[in-house]
């Protein structure tokens, strides 16, 4: 499998480890919508590979992936329609990266936020530096956390720990998230190339067949969950793609000011 069409995400093989990096530096690897749709087709593209049995997922720069960008936001707000188009692609960014059979490591080399923290906790396992932080602030910009986050939090670290991150936004540094059971491993940021990549060439030499079945064992009841609820969320967030607080809030980040929400 070639991977030579993708422009924001960049590839590379140790072996028969397959690295998959977003790569818009220069943006937080925030999701514009050439990297969302290339999101959607990605893990159905790293199952076909077959010169591959685990794979790395991480970010180009100081980044994992700081969410949405907020120029695409807008541009949503001024055609609603478009977020149809993104509805339709979350859906299968989701669905296809709980179908990857193959061993899913997150390397997560900066901040994830929003769709970048619903990339990272996906992954089979998360293993983080500790100047790295993680949250889900959908609210924060007027939008339901539809898009995974308010399925896969509860998961992870329970409701109650998880309403409190989904309702507020607040990040979590890489150490609080490690200690509620959100993610799997800290290390310091110079022993996370160690840490990651060791970890996925010692998968790599295991029994391929044993670990993938394993995976696919457990991931049954996530995928049953997702499969059961997960067109409401995304159904709610189009919903609050065309409310006022979601434009205010936008506004109100491109100004680099407090929002003034309304309940509207």
């Amino acid at each position: 499998m070639k991977f030579d069409d993708y422009q924001c995400i960049a590839f590379e093989r140790r072996g028969r480890v397959l690295i998959a990096k977003l790569n818009r530096p220069e943006q937080m690897n925030a999701a514009n919508g050439q990297l969302h749709t290339e999101l959607s087709t990605l893990f159905t593209d790293l199952q076909a590979d077959t010169g591959s049995d685990v794979i790395v997922l991480t970010g180009a720069g100081r980044a994992f992936c700081a969410g949405g960008d907020i120029a695409w936001m807008q541009s949503s707000i001024d055609r609603p329609e478009e977020f149809e188009v993104i509805a339709r692609e979350a859906k299968s960014i989701i669905f296809s990266q709980a179908d990857l059979e193959k061993p899913l490591i997150c390397r997560l080399n900066g901040h994830a936020a929003g769709l970048g923290a619903s990339l990272a906790l996906l992954c089979d396992i998360i293993v983080a530096h500790d100047k790295v932080k993680i949250g889900d602030p959908h609210v924060s910009v007027g939008l339901v956390a539809g898009d995974g986050g308010a399925l896969l939090w509860p998961q992870l670290i329970g409701y109650a720990k998880a309403k409190k991150y989904l309702f507020t936004g607040d990040m979590l540094t890489a150490v609080e998230a490690e200690r509620i059971g959100l993610i799997t491993e800290v290390v310091s940021e110079d022993q996370l190339d160690e840490a990651t990549y060791g970890l996925a060439e010692r998968i790599a030499k295991g029994a391929t067949k044993a670990i993938r079945w394993t995976k696919i064992t457990a991931n049954m009841p996530l995928k049953q969950l997702l499969h059961s609820y997960f067109d409401t969320g995304i159904a709610y967030e189009v919903l609050s793609n065309s409310t006022r607080d979601h434009a205010e809030g936008v506004a109100a980040f491109r100004e680099k000011r407090a929002p003034k929400y309304s309940g509207h």
